[in-house]
């Protein structure tokens, strides 16, 4: 009971704080965006937010507010470091405006995904267990309580996992595991990560690929 309480508090204070956060991002220009996308971006993630490889994300139809969050994040600030390191993305965006950055996330998230698809049959029997019930052994909690029974997710707070290639969220779990991303709301994703074996992360990258 104590452990699901904890678990309550940090979804709230995760929710107020991506509430102020929704709330300070301005109106954007999807044309504007389209451009960028063009020049920029379409390499990895291609002009309509479908990636050609499985190690960068499918972005299409990501929540705005999401998307512009991600970008202000691999953006270093003059005095320090950024909030997600990565030296790829952090010279992607180095060159673009706040605006600019509203303005992409703007066309991307008005784009079509191209969902990715799951395979194994018995990752994704555990993956569903997992999604939908969480390990109370373990203190995980259910998937589906942030991202959605289908993996939807909510455009301005938690991103949509539906369709993800699953090499990218296996990935991105890990990443929070060992703290290697640490741009989550109050830790949330790392403390629960943190409580995840190789082979839960592994079966709920598998069934949120299939997930539509």
């Amino acid at each position: 009971m104590i452990r699901t309480t904890a678990m309550a508090v940090l979804l709230a204070a995760a929710l107020n704080a991506n509430a102020t956060e929704q709330a300070a991002a301005p109106k954007a220009d999807p044309a504007k965006g389209k451009e960028i996308a063009e020049t920029i971006c379409i390499a990895c993630h291609g002009v309509d937010g479908n990636s050609p490889d499985p190690a960068n994300p499918n972005i299409a139809g990501l929540g705005a507010d999401y998307i512009y969050k991600q970008l202000s994040n691999f953006k270093a600030p003059e005095d320090g470091p950024a909030l997600r390191d990565s030296p790829i993305m952090g010279g992607m965006v180095a060159g673009l405006s706040s605006e600019d950055m509203k303005n992409l996330a703007a066309h991307y998230s008005r784009q079509k995904q191209t969902p990715a698809a799951a395979g194994d049959e018995t990752l994704i029997a555990e993956g569903r267990k997992l999604w939908r019930q969480g390990d109370f052994a373990r203190g995980i909690p259910a998937c589906a309580g942030c991202h959605g029974p289908a993996g939807a997710g909510l455009p301005a707070q938690y991103p949509r996992l539906a369709g993800q290639f699953k090499e990218y969220t296996e990935d991105q779990l890990k990443k929070f595991r060992l703290g290697e991303r640490a741009n989550d709301p109050e830790k949330m994703m790392r403390m629960i990560a943190d409580k995840m074996s190789d082979r839960q992360i592994k079966a709920i990258a598998e069934y949120a690929a299939g997930l539509r």
